[in-house]
């Protein structure tokens, strides 16, 4: 679904955008602006959980059976 939308961004900052993205239009531009701006957002969130969550897992019997596997 989408919606219609009405903002004013300042034209060097939208060109330099659609430069750097090689998008003929702004709708292209901002699209991928925002795709992009979630995802780095997710990776900014899973970077902040990183070493918050306990190990509960017995490294040396997990390597052990993955070795008898092979």
């Amino acid at each position: 679904m989408a919606m219609r939308t009405n903002i004013e961004i300042d034209n060097t900052l939208m060109a330099e955008a659609r430069k750097a993205s090689g998008h003929a239009t702004k709708k292209q531009t901002v699209k991928e602006a925002l795709r992009l701006m979630i995802k780095l957002r997710g990776q900014h969130e899973a970077g902040a959980a990183f070493g918050k969550h306990r190990w509960r897992s017995n490294l040396a019997r997990r390597r052990k059976a993955r070795q008898s596997t092979c």
